[in-house]
């Protein structure tokens, strides 16, 4: 046995104990700071998904519209990303989250981030993830609500005066009726529930649309004077299901980012709950729009199974950590049955929406919103009643306000001459497919 000498030994006792004495708090400044980490990185991982949704949007309403139509399609999907992110920025953010508890109106200034804590030589990990994180999860949100209008005013809606109320839609419809629950405001007080917002972001996103496309009116030839429906067939399928697919990955962002935290075990099995009801709430609507239009129409048809996907999504974001498995299924199945029966009832009613999008953002919307009671029992029927048709009434009427001031000033329809031509030469001066459309 090796004897140490006298000094190194009281050397290694101290160091023993200092050890013992620091070592509870060092552990505990790790661990915040390992949670700090984790839940940043949840925000950036599922924000960069949530942004990968553009081009699902894109990509979609590409393979939807005429041949004629999808280099604008495109710039307005590039352009409404980009606004919607510099609003956001602008107004949106403080909008949102500068409201006070149980109010009804935020801040109206521009966001600015604070990490300065970070950089003392005691770091305070206290706000659970950074600044640029959270702002950049909320940012891609926004963007998402915008994309919603585009594929609905397809085909015959000017570029600018449509940029011109994503404006509106991003720096104030969006980020005002979203702080009433995410800011901490008066339907969050009242309990209303929207998880990941299958109301705040699609349904607000689904009465704009519809909106727009009530007083934009329908494309030429869509409806007949005796009630007949010509239907326009879309460029591309392959290019519509790309887009589905890209949408469907990039929700998991959506969703699974909603849980806010990945900084315990505890939320990282709920974010993995959350993926798996998110995948299994779509598989069901596309099976239940698949199954509805063989049985009504005799045939699969592939553009209801593509919006049985999105319904299926859009309904579970209300609550996607709640229910058990067979509680998603059944919710993305209705809410792929009620893609299929709404579109022929807009057909009824003469509004055109080109991509099906208000059947299954605003229709599925309030689906998701209103079941949330049944895997969460922390939430009301009444309450959620509440919370979609108060913000449905804001919707619509800042919308209306928004769509009728464009309308009766600079105009939002393109000329009947340049909507037969095609608004890629009319609006941009460029075709998506020159060798095709001559």
């Amino acid at each position: 046995m090796i004897k140490l000498p006298k000094f190194l030994t009281c050397l290694s006792v101290a160091a023993i104990g200092l050890a013992l004495l620091t070592g509870p708090v060092q552990a505990e400044v790790t661990s915040a700071e390992s949670a700090y980490v984790f839940n940043t990185l949840l925000f950036l991982m599922c924000g960069f998904l949530v942004m990968f949704m553009a081009a699902g949007f894109a990509m979609l309403e590409s393979g939807m519209v005429r041949s004629k139509n999808v280099g604008t399609i495109c710039v307005k999907n590039i352009s409404l990303y980009s606004v919607a992110g510099i609003m956001f920025y602008l107004v949106g953010y403080n909008l949102l989250y500068g409201i006070d508890e149980g109010g009804y109106l935020g801040s109206f200034s521009i966001w600015g981030g604070d990490d300065s804590g970070l950089t003392s030589d005691t770091p305070d990990f206290s706000g659970g993830y950074s600044a640029g994180s959270d702002w950049y999860f909320q940012m891609v949100f926004v963007a998402t609500a915008a994309s919603i209008v585009s594929g609905t005013v397809a085909e015959r809606i000017k570029l600018w005066p449509f940029l011109g109320f994503v404006v509106l839609l991003t720096a104030f419809i969006y980020p005002i009726q979203a702080s009433w629950v995410w800011g901490g405001g008066w339907l969050s007080a009242a309990g209303f529930s929207d998880f990941a917002g299958s109301t705040l972001v699609h349904s607000v996103g689904g009465w704009a649309a519809l909106v727009g496309a009530i007083l934009l009116g329908a494309r030429a030839g869509k409806y007949g004077t005796d009630g007949s429906v010509t239907p326009i067939p879309g460029s591309s399928m392959p290019l519509a299901t790309l887009g589905t697919f890209i949408l469907w990955l990039g929700w998991f962002g959506f969703n699974g980012g909603s849980q806010l935290a990945l900084g315990s075990g505890i939320d990282a099995a709920s974010v993995a709950n959350i993926f798996i009801n998110t995948n299994m709430a779509a598989a069901a609507g596309v099976v239940a729009a698949m199954v509805a239009t063989q049985l009504l129409y005799g045939k699969v048809d592939l553009t209801m199974a593509l919006n049985g996907a999105i319904g299926g999504l859009v309904s579970i974001t209300a609550e996607p950590l709640a229910p058990t498995i067979a509680q998603a299924l059944f919710i993305g199945a209705v809410g792929g049955i009620l893609v299929v029966l709404a579109v022929p009832l807009l057909d009824k009613l003469k509004i055109d929406d080109v991509v099906g999008a208000i059947p299954a953002h605003l229709v599925c919307g309030i689906w998701g919103t209103m079941i949330v009671p049944l895997s969460n029992t922390g939430t009301a029927y009444g309450t959620q009643l509440l919370g979609v048709v108060s913000i449905g009434i804001f919707a619509i009427i800042a919308s209306a306000i928004g769509w009728t001031l464009l309308k009766f000033t600079v105009g939002i329809r393109v000329s009947e001459e340049d909507e037969l031509t095609g608004l890629d030469k009319s609006e941009l001066g460029i075709e998506a497919y020159p060798e095709f459309t001559r």
